[in-house]
């Protein structure tokens, strides 16, 4: 009987002391990944900014300037670049609107990122675009692969239309999350027009008419949980100006903005709690399950040896003991 259980905990032992790589290294990178139907929002401001009056020209400072910043999963369109690519793909409509104090509108640029939705690299499909221009990213944009490196990665820059590197700069802990911290600089270059601008019956083709043209320049800046690659946290130390051209009226140049764009706080709490509920399912995935199921593999392994010790232990013999003599 001890043989018996002896056989049925090796069995168990092996299957899983089995199941733990298995588990870390073929089952995580297919389970895990960005669902297509998914939808965020974010709100971020940038507080005693400088944003141009369009009326008079001339750059003010003004109290606020809110940026509204939404992800939408596009589950038709991910399904039907999946039937061409033969992987799974995500598809994010997104739109990144800027308001004034006055809640007016200062630009609006729609987005749409394809992208793989395990490693979150980019997928080439049409439909890809910002601002209505086609576009064939290279590198991460907005949410960096699971299990994010201490390295420095290539990041998209939706104004630019261009890639550069964005640079690891450390390890840190933002409220209470172990996080790393990413910054990249894209030097002052030469833009488009957004196609949608703040004044009726402007548009980038009658600005371009003038001889305006519009620049930009940024310090971007991510704090980034590692096992999800989600940001808790971003901000940008952001300028736009506008330069030369008869829209100026002989200045060389004007601010069209400045600020230092940060996420708002109920934004930041909100983002903090789903990245820590999202963590702990990584973890049990890369961890806890792998570690644990090596470990009880271990124990099951020790007792059936332990079992097949003894049951091949020599049973002792005992002499019998002689029958009383009668009379």
């Amino acid at each position: 009987m001890r043989r018996k259980t002896s056989l049925v905990l090796l069995a168990l032992a092996v299957f899983f002391a089995a199941l733990s790589p298995l588990l870390r290294w073929y089952a995580f990178p297919r389970l895990a990944k960005i669902p297509a139907n998914q939808y965020q929002d974010m709100v971020l401001e940038a507080k005693d900014a400088t944003l141009l009056d369009y009326g008079t020209m001339t750059a003010k400072q003004v109290p606020k300037v809110t940026i509204v910043q939404t992800l939408k999963g596009n589950v038709e369109a991910s399904e039907k670049i999946e039937k061409t690519v033969g992987k799974d793909v995500v598809v994010w409509d997104g739109l990144s609107y800027v308001q004034g104090p006055d809640g007016k509108m200062v630009s609006e640029i729609p987005e749409r990122y394809i992208f793989d939705a395990h490693s979150q690299a980019p997928v080439h499909a049409a439909g890809e675009m910002v601002d209505g221009d086609p576009v064939k990213r290279t590198g991460i944009e907005f949410k960096w692969p699971f299990l994010t490196e201490k390295r420095d990665y290539e990041y998209f820059d939706a104004q630019t239309r261009t890639t550069n590197p964005i640079h690891y700069e450390g390890t840190r802990t933002f409220r209470g999350v172990k996080v790393y911290y990413f910054e990249q600089t894209i030097p002052w270059t030469k833009v488009p027009f957004p196609k949608t601008m703040p004044v009726k019956g402007i548009t980038p083709e009658s600005v371009a008419k003038t001889g305006t043209t519009r620049w930009y320049t940024t310090v971007r800046r991510f704090w980034v949980e590692p096992l999800t690659g989600a940001p808790v946290y971003g901000e940008e130390i952001h300028k736009e100006e506008l330069r030369g051209g008869s829209l100026l009226g002989g200045r060389e140049k004007v601010t069209a903005f400045a600020g230092h764009v940060k996420m708002r706080e109920d934004y930041i709490e909100h983002t903090v709690d789903l990245v820590k509920s999202n963590r702990l399912l990584v973890l049990l995935m890369t961890s806890y399950l792998p570690w644990g199921f090596l470990t009880l593999g271990v124990l099951l392994l020790a007792l059936s040896l332990w079992l097949e010790a003894r049951s091949r232990r020599p049973v002792p013999v005992t002499a019998d003991e002689p029958e009383p003599v009668t009379a």
